[in-house]
């Protein structure tokens, strides 16, 4: 929407200022008093035609400098001695859009063709190179090219600001991360650790003996297992320092194959006519994938899984099914995995539904758009 904004600035700017050189040339022409024949009329026209191609400066400077060019010879052919105004804002706009070469040779050509244009109308070679300087001196042409290259140096040296800038703050916030990722290992991973090793030696101890093991001992086992892998997946993405390249819809058979390598029967249909989509929505479609064949294979119990990848006009759907334990009565409490898909697809504008199935088993469906503004690489949740 901003782009837009500036865009329709931009276009009235150049308009403007086409129509207020078009409007200073004509008066210009009409002040030295040229009668109404066919000569002057084409004249007045290759005037107007010349200061109103500045309009499409921004977009095409190189025909722009290529029209007002031929006008300003034209018009110096039928005896209307005016400054080849539009000709230096043509200049101005291909120097600040790096045409250098194709700029200066047009400027040497129409330097040189000037005087030879004049003379049609003035049969004498002094007034003519006399008026051929007067409508375009060397001074002013340097001065419309040194312009247009400052206003580009200017604005390569602010663009290359802004990039050091970003890379600046993405360096400070990949160190703040790793400080962060340092902190948590060396003040919880050591504890979490215990905690699991002594409650697990616990139960192992009491089951040995034939004693009944209580059921607050087996939850905090259970806790002391899930918090050292949300631990570690944790640390997992603090660490990911982005230089690994981000995995996307490509390579969801790799994820199907390697849970079949576990022993889940897993499969994958893809349908539709497959279409570009964007890098953020490929990559939540592999997280989408790689969180759900982890939960079934630590949760679910489950024998089979079908993922089931379908591509509408605009859009993608992604649904992962399982036939594990989960039944229309359970009621899963949502964990990391679960919270950090749903942000996923909430942030791209899409859906997500994660239900248990009726037949038994659980889904996850998200439905998606296409494409999307890119979101930045990052690990799994």
């Amino acid at each position: 929407m901003t782009t837009g904004r500036f865009s329709v600035r931009a276009d009235v700017r150049d308009w403007a200022i086409a129509v207020g050189v078009a409007a200073a040339l004509l008066v210009t022409g009409v002040s030295e008093g040229h009668s109404a024949t066919g000569l002057d009329l084409l004249g007045y026209a290759l005037l107007a035609v010349g200061g109103l191609a500045l309009a499409a400066r921004s977009r095409a400077p190189v025909p722009v400098l290529a029209v007002t060019g031929l006008c300003a010879l034209g018009y110096q052919a039928a005896g209307f001695d005016v400054p080849a105004v539009s000709f230096l804002f043509a200049v101005y706009a291909a120097m600040r859009t790096g045409h250098h070469i194709v700029t200066v040779t047009a400027s040497v050509a129409l330097l040189v063709t000037l005087p030879l244009a004049a003379l049609v109308s003035l049969h004498d070679a002094s007034e003519a190179l006399a008026q051929a300087r007067g409508a375009l001196e060397i001074a002013w042409l340097i001065a419309a090219g040194a312009a247009g290259e400052a206003l580009r140096q200017a604005e390569r040296r602010a663009d290359e600001a802004e990039r050091t800038r970003e890379e600046t703050a993405l360096r400070r916030a990949d160190e703040e991360r790793l400080h962060i990722a340092r902190e948590l290992h060396d003040s919880l991973t050591h504890q979490i650790s215990v905690i699991k090793v002594q409650s697990e030696a616990a139960v192992h101890v009491a089951r040995k003996r034939g004693e009944e093991v209580p059921q607050a001992l087996l939850a905090i086992r259970e806790a002391g297992r899930e918090a050292s892998r949300e631990l570690r997946a944790t640390l997992e993405v603090l660490r990911d320092d982005d230089r690994t390249p981000p995995q996307g819809i490509d390579h969801v058979p790799d994820l199907v194959e390697r849970s079949r390598s576990t022993g889940l029967d897993a499969t994958l249909t893809i349908e539709g006519q497959r279409h570009e989509v964007s890098a953020a929505v490929g990559r939540t479609v592999y997280r989408i994938v790689q969180e759900s064949l982890t939960n079934i294979a630590r949760h679910a119990d489950a024998a089979t899984a079908s993922v089931h990848i379908g591509y509408r006009p605009g859009a993608l759907t992604v649904r992962v099914d399982d036939d594990g334990k989960a039944t229309p009565d359970t009621t899963p409490a949502p964990g990391i995995g679960l919270l950090g898909m749903r942000e996923r697809v909430t942030t791209l504008g899409g859906r997500l539904h994660t239900e248990p199935r009726g037949e038994g088993g659980f889904t996850v469906h998200a439905e998606l758009p296409a494409v999307h503004a890119e979101l930045p690489a990052d690990g799994p949740s």
